[in-house]
């Protein structure tokens, strides 16, 4: 499971939501093995007064918190966060220097998903990749 919140300047985000989703979409499911019919993403736009960050991000500065199931091997996290980057240069134009990545894992049981605890689901897809 992987729940993705994009955080920008709303101006920022209304423009490239969709580029910024393909791009982030493809490399979860590259990187994580993850399905690519699941997709949750939520887009939180920001007004200028809101967000605070260094002149030198620009008005694309872009925040992607991933929380995820634990049990991804490292080198699937860092495979992610380089594919992140790479996507959103090419598909959202927008540099790595403007853009930010946290991946928060928590384990299983702590999630609640389709009226069950998460390690009680049956996903369909491996975690530990």
């Amino acid at each position: 499971m992987a729940q993705i919140k994009i955080y920008g300047l709303k101006s920022s985000l209304a423009e490239k939501a969709s580029s910024l989703s393909s791009a982030i979409h493809s490399a979860v499911v590259e990187a994580l093995a993850y399905p690519p019919d699941k997709k949750f993403h939520r887009f939180i736009g920001l007004e200028k007064s809101e967000f605070i960050f260094p002149p030198d991000r620009g008005d694309n500065y872009t925040i992607i918190e991933i929380s995820m199931f634990e049990g991804r091997s490292t080198e699937a996290k860092k495979a992610l966060i380089h594919l992140l980057f790479a996507n959103i240069a090419r598909e959202a134009e927008i540099e790595p220097h403007s853009v930010e990545i946290t991946i928060f894992e928590t384990p299983k049981q702590n999630w609640g998903i389709r009226g069950m605890c998460g390690d009680e689901l049956a996903l369909g897809y491996k975690v530990n990749v």
